[in-house]
């Protein structure tokens, strides 16, 4: 028996991989679905001829569509399970990327990116769930990392696979037949993913209605551990979002004046980056706790400085160096954007976790909304000025620092509270 576990804490275990595998392959398929149009943003705008602003307005309602579902899932979640709402997720997410790929005006394509974010939404809370039923608490901050990670290995698909065939087939073939991935993660679920292991099973969920509903999202609000959490998310996460899922590509070939090929490579390095950095944080933040803070805001701290460089540098294009390093940092922001997780996960008790990880997964998708709105704006007020349009990306950072600032010393008060109450209570457990 592991001396580190608490008392009714999941085995985890060769089973645990394996449910949990199938329930982040779902996440990973999604991940390639809501970044695809990260690699196809020009041909977007070609192919239904429109301008900068109409063409955020894509990610824009995908990601509304997200934020808004967060709490709403999480509570379904809490109250479902996850196979259910997975399966919901994966049907919505596949019926939007079909949709997408048949769409004859921009109109039908902006509806097939809302019903594609709303079963997106849907997914990753869902497998955050699923870890922790299967898993031992204290794997949690490395199991939520490496789910991350496999959703990067999503976005590695679409930068490297997806954009090759869309220039190769065609935009109705490329995205039609990416839909076929849904399918089978659909299979896969109905038949091998369990919620929880035998033996484990929650508390069940009581029928309260509205009013109970209106409690859990108070709880969990009032923990000021949830409430840094997701402002840890907001504030490392959207520039990496927003670099991936639209503008960067952009950026890189008609601000910096690289082909194709150069741009989409520095978008893969991004992805990368993120893999090797998920990993890193994720051990550093299982073996010291304390850690979480200071990798958020190194990570807020780098990223502002060589976004800073990048768009100051002397001359029109930055050095192809400093974009390269620029990717590299841009690759710290998701595995981040994690740690929020870490602060919101050991606030709630087990019967929140849902909708506190909704509430924080809500900040870093109001930031990179919020952001995609402000550059596609910008970029049409000035003539396409990069450089204007992604100094909005050091506005939402401060207001991310001033909140996490603020939050900081009560929700560390608070999850010592929690932590020596819940000694407390293993001592006295009957055995």
């Amino acid at each position: 028996m592991n001396r580190s576990a608490l008392p009714g804490d999941p085995p985890g275990g060769r089973r645990a991989m394996a449910v949990w595998g199938i329930g982040v392959s779902v996440y990973f398929v999604a991940v390639i679905f809501r970044t695809s149009l990260g690699v196809a943003g020009l041909d977007a705008a070609d192919r239904f001829h429109v301008n900068a602003s109409a063409l955020s307005t894509f990610s824009i309602l995908q990601l509304l569509v997200y934020a808004g579902m967060q709490i709403p899932v999480g509570l379904l979640v809490d109250r479902l399970g996850t196979k259910k709402v997975l399966t919901l997720g994966v049907v919505l997410f596949t019926a939007g990327q079909l949709g997408f790929a048949f769409s004859p005006s921009y109109g039908t394509a902006l509806a097939s990116r809302a019903l594609l974010g709303c079963g997106d939404a849907m997914t990753f809370i869902s497998v955050l769930r699923l870890g922790s039923r299967w898993f031992p608490a204290r794997r949690g901050p490395l199991v939520a990392q490496l789910a991350g990670l496999v959703g990067m290995a999503g976005n590695l698909v679409s930068t490297l696979v997806l954009a090759r065939l869309l220039h190769g087939i065609g935009w109705t073939p490329a995205f039609a037949g990416s839909s076929l991935a849904g399918v089978v993660v659909l299979v896969l679920m109905l038949l091998f993913l369990k919620d929880h292991p035998e033996g484990h099973e929650p508390e069940p969920f009581p029928h309260q209605g509205a009013a109970y509903v209106r409690r859990q999202i108070a709880a969990s609000w009032r923990e000021p551990g949830t409430r840094l959490g997701l402002w840890v998310h907001f504030t490392t996460q959207f520039p990496a979002m927003v670099f991936l899922l639209l503008w960067g590509l952009p950026f890189l070939v008609e601000a910096q004046g690289l082909s194709r090929a150069a741009a989409g490579e520095l978008l893969t390095l991004v992805v990368l980056s993120n893999m090797v950095v998920g990993l890193v944080y994720g051990q550093v933040v299982a073996r010291h706790h304390e850690a979480r803070l200071p990798l958020a805001l190194g990570t807020v701290g780098a990223t502002a400085l060589l976004w800073a460089a990048t768009l100051a540098w002397p001359g029109e294009r930055a050095p192809m160096w400093l974009l390269v390093v620029l990717c590299v940092v841009l690759g710290s922001c998701g595995p981040a954007s994690m740690l929020g997780f870490d602060f919101a996960r050991p606030a709630n008790p087990p019967e929140r976790q849902g909708t506190a990880s909704g509430i924080t997964n809500m900040g870093g998708f109001v930031a990179s909304m919020t952001t995609l709105f402000a550059v596609g704006v910008l970029l049409d007020a000035t003539d396409g000025d990069y450089t204007v349009a992604f100094s909005s990306v050091f506005v939402l950072q401060a207001l991310g620092v001033s909140q996490i600032l603020r939050l900081r010393g009560r929700a560390a008060r608070r999850e010592r509270e929690r932590l020596v109450a819940s000694r407390v209570e293993t001592v006295h457990v009957p055995v």
